[in-house]
């Protein structure tokens, strides 16, 4: 019994030791100890160093961030809403009311007018007279044209990011003309060795764009500050035939349509390396983005069809075709989203269809020829240029 009895008195102290031993620590840590570090913020999205003089990126993420429905700029808000459809082979631009789908006013131009151009600033409405030689001004406020300005071979114009220069495609000149957004004139001229530059588009940050050469299957990329060609290379499809070129929501990406090739060529314009081909239906020809930035609307000249592109899920997701068929070519979309306007190239027509379901709103006769419509004013802070590409 001593034994036990000593034994007990052992586990019992040895129990009251530990009892003990635990009672030295906080039942909690002290209100301190929880924050040790400090809480670290988020790291601010990093901002894009753009080209000297250029309106600064207003989303990373986003080129198109100043795109969204009806956000107008001051500069066009009170300006009437019109489609100006220039006909190659009539010589006219044709003046569409796009709520009454009726032609509301003719207006005679140059010799082969090919893209109604909105300039960097909002401000003036340029028709491309390629075979003409010149520009005719079109004030969007008015609808009333100016005198023309003597341009040699404008097939296409476009405009630096910072509003520096107007660059004019001189597709049978084989020249990318530097000259005066305003004066239209001549401030430098790079000589290209492809045949057929055509289209355009500029990065994110504006240092440089990748343009399109049409005849000879070719995409340059041309340094915007030092207006030269710093790339040059062959697509990888016989006869190729590259279009309209856009660039992605993001930056990271470029698209161009090509009409032999039947799809979208998908290229790294940082990288400058080979493209790889999406196709998208025959003809493949005009691209153009949604106002949220999710689509892009892909017109199928060949086969009288529009592709649907969905950027996030780097897909084809839909295709429209037009009843009857048809020639959709260039155009634009309204200011507030819901209706693409193409022109007919082959049909003397034009189209508005429903950017939600893809119904064919309205056809609607105009000149002949028609080609590189504009839908003005749309949103956005500046012009690119060609037939209205905002930021």
């Amino acid at each position: 019994m001593h034994r036990n009895l000593v034994t007990r008195t052992l586990i019992a102290g040895a129990a009251l030791i530990a009892l003990a031993a635990c009672g030295t620590q906080s039942p909690d840590p002290a209100p301190q100890a929880l924050n040790t570090k400090a809480a670290v913020p988020a790291p601010p999205k990093k901002p894009v160093q753009g080209l000297p003089g250029m309106p600064p990126v207003l989303d990373p993420k986003d080129v198109y961030a100043a795109d969204r429905p009806n956000q107008l700029s001051p500069v066009v808000k009170d300006f009437p809403s019109r489609v100006y459809v220039p006909n190659t082979e009539s010589d006219t631009v044709s003046v569409i009311d796009p709520k009454t789908y009726e032609i509301i006013e003719t207006i005679p131009v140059g010799r082969q007018p090919q893209h109604v151009v909105p300039s960097w600033d909002l401000k003036t409405l340029w028709v491309n007279n390629n075979r003409g030689h010149t520009l005719t001004p079109i004030d969007p406020k008015t609808g009333k044209a100016g005198k023309e300005v003597e341009v040699h071979d404008p097939y296409n114009l476009y405009f630096t990011p910072n509003g520096k220069y107007a660059v004019v495609m001189a597709s049978l000149d084989r020249e990318l003309v530097f000259r005066d957004p305003h004066t239209m004139e001549r401030i430098k001229t790079e000589p290209v060795t492809c045949y057929g530059v055509n289209h355009a588009d500029f990065s994110a940050d504006g240092k440089y764009f990748i343009v399109s050469c049409e005849f000879s299957g070719e995409l340059l990329k041309v340094d915007t500050e030092k207006m030269e060609v710093v790339g040059q290379q062959k697509l990888p499809f016989d006869g190729a035939m590259p279009q309209d070129v856009k660039i992605s929501p993001d930056g990271k990406k470029f698209y161009i349509a090509d009409m032999m090739a039947d799809g979208m060529w998908v290229l790294d314009g940082e990288k400058f390396t080979e493209p790889t081909l999406l196709p998208t239906g025959k003809g493949c020809h005009g691209l153009y983005v949604s106002r949220d930035s999710r689509e892009m609307y892909v017109s199928n000249r060949g086969e009288g069809s529009i592709s649907v592109f969905d950027f996030t899920r780097n897909k084809l997701t839909k295709k429209w075709h037009l009843p009857d068929g048809g020639s959709p070519d260039m155009g634009g979309v309204s200011a507030d989203g819901k209706v693409l306007w193409l022109s007919g190239r082959y049909d003397a027509e034009v189209y508005a269809i429903d950017t939600r379901t893809g119904t064919q709103l309205a056809r609607i006769p105009v000149g002949d020829g028609p080609h590189g419509l504009a839908v003005y004013p749309q949103p956005g802070r500046y012009s690119l240029g060609h037939t209205g590409i905002f930021r």
